[in-house]
């Protein structure tokens, strides 16, 4: 059976690899260990947004940058990129001063078009026969509907894999009722990590140091 593997990016990293030692992942490997069962992982779809260069985290972009690289070394994957918008909004204060301004002005960061384009590639690679099977990583409520759409209306196989602890796990897509859930443990993360240097066409890929 053919299986396509749909990965949140930004879900998948704040909600199990925000903090913890491994960052440097190999989604092959990962797909692999999800889905033993599934000889052939025939695509796998990367979905996240280009960080912006920050006063309080200078090298954060380009690490980002290093492991995009990395995962541009998997030949099945595709990396799909959405975008950040930032705006200025004004927003009340979680305990107001007796006298004083009640609200503050705050600068909102947003990424957007990434859970649109995971929906939408999920959706069209299901009507054109692209899977037999799909795994979607993720714990985003916005999804359920595409996943039940595929899943009950396409009559496809469908999995969850959540990068969140089971006590937080989406409701909404539990009532999507995919055909099966995965847990995405710290042994699991830890067992799919990339080779420290990786060669591609450009020469060798190191993972950070310090992340």
């Amino acid at each position: 059976m053919r299986a396509n593997v749909y990965v949140d990016g930004f879900n998948l990293y704040y909600g199990c690899l925000k903090g913890a030692r491994h960052k440097w992942l190999d989604l092959d490997a990962l797909s692999r260990r999800l889905l033993p069962q599934h000889e052939h992982i025939h695509r796998i779809r990367y979905f996240t947004a280009q960080i912006g260069r920050r006063t309080d985290d200078p090298q954060r972009h380009n690490r980002q940058q290093i492991y995009l690289r990395a995962l541009r070394t998997i030949p099945h994957l595709e990396i799909h990129l959405g975008r950040f918008q930032q705006t200025t909004v004004r927003m009340p204060l979680a305990v107001p001063p007796v006298q004083g301004p009640r609200t503050v002005e705050v600068i909102k960061t947003e990424e957007k078009g990434s859970d649109v384009n995971l929906a939408t590639y999920l959706v069209a690679d299901a009507f054109r026969g692209d899977f037999d099977a799909a795994l979607v990583i993720t714990n985003d409520a916005d999804l359920a509907e595409p996943i039940r759409l595929v899943c009950h209306e396409l009559r496809l196989v469908v999995g969850i894999a959540s990068p969140h602890p089971p006590h937080r796990r989406s409701g909404a897509l539990r009532q999507a009722t995919p055909t099966f859930f995965r847990q995405i443990r710290p042994s699991t993360l830890r067992a799919c990590q990339f080779p420290d240097l990786i060669k591609d066409g450009q020469g060798l890929v190191q993972g950070p140091l310090m992340w």
